[in-house]
């Protein structure tokens, strides 16, 4: 099972769109795909049509451990898409696991919980992926989800301040990786909202590719309008335009 964290300490980057329809190109290519919400704002629920009320099992309640991993997670509308959906509840979990032992790890143990009780019962890993949706910071809740996964994905968007803040998260990865999780690989970098027409945008996924060789997928995310449209109807860009760019361009990175 590849367990993928995709990060970026920026918001607006396209972590929560790459989460959800990376995702759900992954399902419609025939894998299984639990996505994790990291992020209190529940902007990944929300895309996928999920809202989780106060109370209900979420990634806060995996994290505080009143319930199981697999109590969390439920279907979406995307066949062998599920998800651990969150909400506003887990803005108080950094405050709360402050001084828990081991912190850092607890997501982790769910998550290999999980994965051996699965094991045991049917013979085979719960999932082919787990993509975690990581909030715009790299605070403890970043860490759990760096702490679980195997690989990074970096979302940045094509402007000159994207590329100030990635060589300082290459850096936090690498230290995480020295102290935490000995697996953690970057395994790209997707330039998101990619706008060809505009010179800036050309010349910083230049630099990108250049300063970051071999590490930047080949093909970018354009800048869609779809894309942006798609979550206020609850649903992914395959189910909203299936046609669209947006559509074209998440589909060609699942096959990567």
């Amino acid at each position: 099972m590849r367990r993928i964290a995709i990060i970026n300490q920026k918001g607006g980057v396209g972590k929560t769109t790459t989460t959800a329809n990376l995702g759900a190109a992954l399902a419609i290519q025939g894998r299984r795909v639990v996505v994790v919400d990291m992020d209190a704002q529940a902007n990944l629920s929300l895309s996928l049509g999920i809202e989780a009320r106060s109370g209900a099992p979420t990634s806060y309640t995996v994290l505080t451990g009143a319930t199981k991993f697999a109590a969390a997670i439920r279907p979406t509308s995307v066949p062998r898409l599920s998800i651990v959906p969150t909400n506003i509840d887990l803005s108080g979990a950094e405050l709360e696991l402050a001084s828990a032992m081991g912190r850092e790890f607890i997501l982790r143990d769910a998550v290999r919980e999980w994965v051996e009780a699965e094991k045991q019962r049917t013979g085979v890993t719960p999932a082919d992926y787990l993509l975690f949706d990581c909030p715009p910071s790299l605070g403890l809740l970043s860490i759990n989800a760096l702490a679980t996964a195997s690989e990074v994905l970096i979302t940045l968007q094509t402007e000159f301040l994207a590329l100030q803040g990635m060589s300082k998260l290459v850096e936090v990865v690498q230290l995480l990786k020295k102290r935490l999780n000995p697996e953690l690989v970057v395994t790209g970098i997707l330039p998101c909202l990619y706008d060809s027409r505009l010179r800036l945008a050309r010349e910083v996924l230049g630099e990108i590719r250049t300063y970051f060789q071999g590490q930047v997928f080949p093909y970018p995310v354009r800048s869609n309008v779809k894309l942006a449209e798609a979550p206020s109807f609850g649903q992914t860009v395959f189910e909203y335009a299936p046609d669209s760019n947006g559509a074209e361009d998440y589909m060609r990175l699942a096959r990567e």
